[in-house]
């Protein structure tokens, strides 16, 4: 089988920075033991090798005892996080995306100055839970622009939004559309990350040009599943996390399949899918 492999695929430069960063707290951490709030990536295969290194993941702070080093993970957190750390005496490792970051930033100096904060994207995520944070928990959130039409707005209100970093464009720009016929006075701030922009354009470009997708990724990351859905609408697409889950069977009736990843996929599993496919 040919085997195509799309020109953005695998770990972004926040999960890059974020990884090296916590394995290097691994490599030279001292007494006490590190731990990290939720899993570092959506990728269970690379995160699993971090714990064998000794990182401890907890899912709430209470669970984690003082004077520990805390991993703040690249999805980033909130606000209270910081202030509860440190009055544990934490010492913190700040492994944010410096893109989520920047969301962080903006929320907060609206929110500050008196706007009502919308945010585009999934609330069960981390990286919206975190950005909430920023606002008081205030903050609108919206994933689909059907929502739109069940939420009251303040017309004397001034409203800012912002974006998942990971949300699809097109989606974005339609939920803004809608928004924009019912808040007169409405910031845009689009904050879907650069990388993820030329991660999905790069997926639909190869998917046009192969007989199906292979798109490899964590089952809970959000970028990998709207690469998913941007495939899916293209050609036949299969979701893995691992070259496991692939059955040479269901490549029978297919010439050239196309292959793109996730921001958390590490290259080494995307390797092994290659030379597999390639073997069929």
């Amino acid at each position: 089988m040919e085997v195509k492999i799309a020109q953005n695929a695998g770990f972004c430069f926040g999960v890059k920075r974020a990884m090296k960063m916590a394995w290097d707290e691994l490599e030279n951490k001292g007494e006490n033991d590190t731990y990290s709030l939720g899993p570092l990536i959506h990728n269970k295969q690379a995160v699993d090798k971090y714990k064998e290194k000794g990182l401890i993941e907890k899912e709430d702070l209470e669970n984690i005892p003082s004077n520990s080093k805390l991993i703040i993970r690249s999805h980033g957190v909130g606000e209270k996080v910081y202030t509860e750390s440190k009055s544990k005496d934490m010492e913190i490792v700040d492994t944010t995306c410096p893109f989520v970051k920047k969301i962080h930033d903006i929320v907060k100096d609206f929110s500050d100055r008196g706007y009502e904060i919308i945010i585009i994207g999934n609330s069960a995520h981390p990286e919206i839970i975190g950005i909430n944070g920023w606002c008081n928990n205030n903050a609108i959130i919206i994933n689909k622009v059907e929502e739109i039409d069940s939420i009251t707005f303040n017309p004397t209100k001034a409203y800012c939004v912002v974006s998942q970093t990971t949300a699809n464009l097109e989606s974005f720009n339609n939920i803004v559309e809608k928004l924009k016929e019912k808040i007169n006075n409405l910031t845009v701030k689009n904050t879907i990350c650069f990388a993820t922009k030329e991660r999905q354009l790069s997926a639909i470009d190869l998917a046009k040009e192969v007989d199906c997708m292979v798109v490899i990724g964590g089952k809970h990351s959000s970028n990998t599943q709207k690469l998913v859905t941007i495939c899916s609408k293209v050609v036949p697409t299969f979701s893995i996390e691992t070259k496991e889950e692939l059955k040479k069977e269901i490549f029978e009736n297919f010439k050239v399949a196309g292959v793109t990843a996730g921001a958390s996929t590490p290259d080494w599993i995307i390797d092994e899918v290659i030379e597999y496919l390639k073997e069929i």
